[in-house]
């Protein structure tokens, strides 16, 4: 079957460890389920593996990729929850200290065919097509557990999404304005700016920019670069949710704001399957869809990753087996 897997990994130069072609079949284990991917999608998770990050080297190759949608054996159409719990695990996925992601410690999704629990297939709905709903497992669904569980937000409220650009910052602004949020956002290029406009935000900002007013919550997956913007940015008792930190993960806490103004900060991780269920059906009661800024074969997948690398990505990026 053809795969793209890691093969090497290098900081400096992680394309180099990237590889596209075949690899065996893979054998089902018992309460697995055999999955044919129809379509798949890239995540900066991805590069992070091929930097070195989350992937143990012991482990390669490693067939990349966290985000599928296919068909099962039986022809039953569905999508991938890329969360792997221990056997037995009941409850929130994401609280299972040895849980892990496809591709970290199992195969992931960017093959023609792969294999997952049971338990990580949900049904896809019809309305849905293979290219939209291989967007939703990972970078949306992190989006809709940090607005929907995590931020407290009604209505109405005002939520500030920074990096707008990025796959998650991307898809909380289209869930918030879905929503009835009030939804702000910044980014450093003025392009992207204008895409966030065009997908629903109400209004944008550069980064680091003096504000109209303060808000109800801001969802923050840059790190360094935003993090002081990010706590100034927060009406008292605001929450700062936080699932990501591109920029660098030593922000400097600002603890005087911080117990002053009752702020909150909550971390967050993925999703649940639950959750996923929920945003599948989010999706097709509203009519939303995933941002899609390039659809390729998956035997060009090189071309999808070096555009990742680029940065100069609005929207997901995927391949069709």
């Amino acid at each position: 079957m053809l795969a793209v897997t890691c093969t090497s990994q290098s900081a400096d130069d992680p394309l180099s460890g990237l590889t596209v072609g075949e690899r065996p079949a893979p054998e089902v284990p018992e309460g697995w389920v055999r999955v044919t991917v129809k379509a798949a999608a890239l995540n900066h998770h991805d590069l992070w593996s091929l930097k070195g990050v989350g992937l143990s080297p012991d482990l390669l190759p490693m067939t990349l990729g966290c985000d599928a949608a296919g068909t099962l054996d039986d022809g039953t159409e569905v999508v991938v929850h890329a969360v792997v719990s221990t056997p037995g695990w009941a409850g929130d996925e994401t609280l299972d200290p040895k849980r892990t992601l496809l591709s970290e410690k199992h195969q992931g999704t960017l093959s023609e065919v792969l294999v997952v629990p049971e338990r990580n297939v949900l049904p896809k709905p019809p309305e849905l097509s293979w290219e939209d709903a291989a967007c939703l497992p990972t970078a949306w669904l992190t989006a809709y557990r940090m607005l929907f569980t995590h931020a407290g937000l009604r209505p109405g409220q005002t939520v500030l999404v920074q990096g707008a650009g990025g796959g998650v910052a991307t898809a909380a602004i289209a869930l918030a304005r879905h929503a009835g949020y009030r939804v702000w956002a910044t980014s450093r290029d003025e392009g992207k700016r204008k895409q966030a406009l065009d997908l629903g935000a109400h209004d944008v900002f550069e980064t680091g920019a003096r504000l109209p007013e303060r808000v109800d919550a801001v969802l923050e997956t840059v790190g360094k670069a935003t993090w002081s913007h990010s706590m100034k940015a927060l009406r008292p008792g605001g929450t700062l949710v936080v699932s990501g930190a591109t920029t660098g993960a030593d922000p400097g806490a600002d603890l005087n704001r911080l117990f002053f103004l009752q702020l909150r900060v909550i971390g967050s991780t993925m999703g649940t399957r639950d959750e996923l269920k929920d945003l599948l059906s989010f999706c097709v009661s509203t009519g939303l869809r995933p941002v899609v800024s390039d659809v390729r074969p998956l035997s060009d997948a090189a071309t999808s990753f070096a555009k990742l690398a680029g940065g100069d990505v609005f929207g997901k990026l995927v391949l069709t087996a």
